[in-house]
């Protein structure tokens, strides 16, 4: 099987925004108690982070951080995660029938994120919040004015304002699993008013609005126009967010979702260009695909762990190869619409759909996920390339003519490095590829491959690794059958 790709180094797509590198911590599942989270664990620091999991994340190169959530955003009281520990309430946390001991909230969650040099992006609850509650959020993170929560914070031991510049008003309100769940009519009337109260109080802030819940929502499309239409002078980005999932075992039809991933992505962008021109404004909302992964091997198990527990240990799902080579192709894609995704959000980072996991009291281990997306956020940084590609396809039940190959193409400019990314998904052919036009030195080939489609990696075995490939020349270049890869040319 051949394909062939045509780059050239100055037919750009857009520079890449560092934050398509972010992931996400909700008060949901073992994400934060037991994950991030554990003082009594031999590698807690003095705040009770551990540092095994912290050791793990810092490779990732995330650039933020999203909290508190996730549907847990739309019940939570901030108030109750502020102030002397021992003070805080325990409360029953609604949107995942668990306890919620508020032991991590704001200022814990914003230290961690120093210690590790990762910004924060906060959100703001819409559900069962006000306006009002949204901007003394904001007033007790960013204020240095001599006010009641800036003095509060002072008061709980942080001086200097925390500069949150980047905030979500609220989170999939047009879902009806969603506590207090909107109309599209009522979501844009709080979504605008927060939102210009939150700019008067600091205007630097940037704001991401709720699109739909996820593409095939009755809603979306719908939804999209009357948020932009309300809320348009005041906001930012909009949200997206999509899991994938492969229920039937279906293999070939579950790796073509990049696809739908990409239709899904030039949708928005069009309804956003729409609302622009009726508009008649010179202003683009770009976009926030603020939670994307694969999701549910454990919702196919059936598992129902105990309720109203803390740390109820929901949704840990144990990512396989397949997993490892869609979530490559979905990086990809996300590369290749840089022009109008700025922010993306792995949903999640530890424990809960998440490419770290932990034990409790024990070892930490990275799953399958983990290296599709440190390879590509360590050196898929630049500017992206626009690709003219020549690839197998294939046919299945979700798509009449999928591509057998996921491409992306990065230049760093600085070092005069051309990084591609690139996912062979056929398991029965290894792809030769012809990259025309190209010359230089291949520095680096890096592949995943070689294992079965249902490989895990566990905390006893971590059979799905990279591999560096020893023959490195541009001639010979030869994808591996059912492979992750990243070659890194010397130009």
């Amino acid at each position: 099987m051949k394909a062939t790709l045509y780059i050239n180094t100055k037919d750009a797509i857009s520079p890449i925004d560092d934050r398509i590198y972010s992931s996400f911590i909700e008060h949901m599942g073992r994400a934060v108690y037991t994950g991030i989270y554990e003082p009594a664990h031999p590698s807690a620091d003095q705040e009770g982070f551990r540092q095994d999991v912290a050791d793990l994340i810092r490779p990732l190169n995330v650039s933020h951080i999203r909290y508190p959530g996730g549907n847990f955003l739309s019940g939570y009281d901030w108030k109750d995660g502020i102030g002397p520990k021992n003070n805080r309430p325990v409360r029953p946390e609604m949107a995942w029938s668990a306890l919620e001991p508020n032991q991590v909230g704001t200022d814990e969650f914003l230290s961690f994120c120093e210690k590790l040099q990762i910004s924060p992006m906060l959100g703001v609850n819409l559900g069962t919040g006000t306006p009002k509650d949204a901007v003394e959020l904001l007033e007790y993170c960013n204020s240095s004015l001599p006010t009641y929560w800036a003095e509060k914070r002072i008061e709980n031991g942080r001086k200097e304002p925390y500069g949150v510049k980047l905030w979500c008003l609220g989170n999939e309100m047009d879902g009806p699993w969603q506590i207090c769940a909107k109309t599209a009519a009522e979501y844009s009337r709080i979504a605008c008013e927060t939102a210009k109260l939150m700019k008067m109080l600091d205007p630097d802030i940037e704001l991401v609005a709720c699109g739909s819940s996820y593409r095939d929502m009755p809603t979306f499309g719908a939804w999209e126009e009357t948020v932009l239409r309300e809320c348009y002078p005041y906001i930012d980005y909009l949200s997206l967010h999509q899991y994938y999932q492969n229920m039937d075992g279906d293999v070939m039809s579950f790796l073509c979702r990049d696809e739908d991933m990409a239709d899904f992505i030039d949708e928005v962008a069009a309804i956003c260009q729409r609302i622009k021109k009726e508009k008649n404004s010179d202003k683009d909302i770009k976009l926030s695909f603020d939670e994307w992964n694969v999701w549910y091997h454990f919702q196919k198990a059936g598992r129902s762990p105990e309720k109203w527990i803390v740390g109820r240990p929901i949704e840990e799902e144990e990512f396989d190869f397949a997993d490892t080579l869609l979530v490559g192709s979905m990086l990809n894609t996300l590369i290749n619409h840089s022009d109008i995704v700025k922010i993306a959000c792995l949903a999640q980072l530890v424990n809960c759909i998440a490419p770290i996991m932990t034990q409790e009291g024990g070892k930490s281990w990275t799953q399958t996920i983990y290296w599709p997306f440190l390879y590509t956020s360590r050196y898929g940084r630049g500017t992206a390339l626009k690709i003219k590609k020549e690839a197998p396809s294939y046919t299945c039940r979700a798509r009449k003519d999928a591509s057998y190959l996921s491409s992306c193409a990065v230049l760093s400019e600085e070092e005069n490095i051309l990084s591609l990314f690139l996912i062979n998904k056929s398991p029965d052919e290894e792809m030769v590829l012809s990259l025309p036009g190209i010359k230089g030195e291949l520095i680096s080939f890096v592949t995943i491959d070689g294992v079965p489609l249902d490989a895990v990696n566990t905390a006893a075995s971590q059979p799905v690794v990279p591999r560096e490939v020893t023959e490195k020349r541009l001639d010979e270049l030869k994808l591996p059958t059912s492979s992750w890869n990243m070659l890194r040319i010397k130009l």
